[in-house]
């Protein structure tokens, strides 16, 4: 293991100090690191909070400030937060106007997360949760409820965050992020393995000339292995079973997403896109959003995610609104 680290017990915790000496528009409560707020707040605002393992910056404490999230309780590496500090991240958060919880579909942030939602309702905050499931690749159509969150809960935080800024009620806003979360689909491919800094050394192990179509953000197999093939072949093989679960047509428009796991050049990024961009062209299909680089990553793996949020009016509006956080910035226009 090579890596820029003291101690691998504090990894999590002196990344954090880093982030609140690098970034001020973000600070912690409750007096502890992992439970990440925004520094402004907005009386009257629906709160938004995630939470999750650290490992893939900048899912998901990257993604608080304006326009976006309010607050995120972050766990170890790979690890879900506490349902203490998800907790105190909702009672920081809110602003009379209730909580929405985003976070992926995980089972031990799903039990975290709700026990945070129980104590927070013994305090009088409402709070309404939507759980990501975009990675077709871990379960067929009709059990969507059983698939991974993966990088394309950075399209409900876009839509709800938007939302919340207009000052929408939080009915509303989870509404819509429910919506984007149905529209959204997400497949990935992993070249290499990861390794967590408290283990140090690789998670799994693959070949030098193999990938593994599907794998999940922490490890999680995929749906195969095979030798590696050209950008091309990649993409398509993605591509077709994103095809297969939404009826795209000509006229239709998209956002999308080419996402890095940690380890991959972004030029490389651009070489997928190219391909996605063209597949989607030739179904008469036009892309009007449009975001490449590392969004949720998996430590140091190679690899690459595609993400399609398909458009309506509404998302549409959304998805373009300014934001403005430490990992993301956003300019309407």
């Amino acid at each position: 293991m090579k890596k820029f680290l003291n101690d691998p017990v504090n990894f999590v915790d002196e990344m954090l100090e880093g982030i609140y000496k690098a970034h001020p528009a973000v600070t912690y409560t409750a007096n502890d690191l992992r439970c990440l707020v925004s520094a402004r707040t907005k009386p009257g605002k629906v709160g938004i909070a995630t939470g999750g393992g650290s490992g893939h910056l900048p899912t998901f404490l990257g993604f608080v400030g304006e326009g976006m999230l309010d607050g995120a309780a972050v766990g170890g590496v790979f690890q879900s937060p506490s349902a203490e500090q998800m907790y105190q991240v909702t009672k920081h958060i809110d602003q009379g106007a209730g909580v929405l919880y985003i976070y992926g579909n995980y089972t031990g942030d799903i039990i975290n997360f709700d026990m945070a939602a129980e104590l927070a309702d013994l305090d009088g905050i409402v709070v309404k949760q939507v759980v990501g499931n975009d990675d077709v690749a871990s379960s067929v159509v009709g059990e969507e409820h059983k698939r991974r969150g993966v990088a394309g809960i950075f399209f409900i935080y876009k839509t709800a965050g938007a939302a919340a800024a207009e000052g929408l009620p939080l009915d509303e806003v989870a509404r819509l992020a429910d919506k984007a979360r149905l529209h959204t689909r997400t497949m990935g491919v992993a070249l290499s393995s990861c390794v967590v800094p408290e283990i140090g050394h690789a998670t799994f192990s693959i070949g030098e000339d193999e990938m593994e179509i599907g794998m999940g953000i922490h490890g999680e197999p995929g749906i195969s292995r095979k030798t590696l093939a050209p950008a091309d072949a990649v993409v398509d093989e993605m591509m077709e079973r994103i095809f297969a679960e939404t009826d795209y047509k000509s006229g239709d428009n998209v956002a999308v997403l080419v996402n890095g796991l940690g380890g991959t050049p972004l030029e490389e990024l651009y070489i997928l896109f190219r391909r996605v961009a063209q597949l989607l062209e030739a179904r008469g299909v036009t892309v009007k959003h449009v975001w490449i680089g590392e969004f949720a990553t998996s430590m140091e793996m190679a690899g690459a995610s595609i993400s399609i949020l398909h458009l309506d009016d509404e998302l549409d509006r959304l998805v373009a609104a300014p934001a403005n956080t430490p990992f993301f910035q956003h300019i309407a226009g």
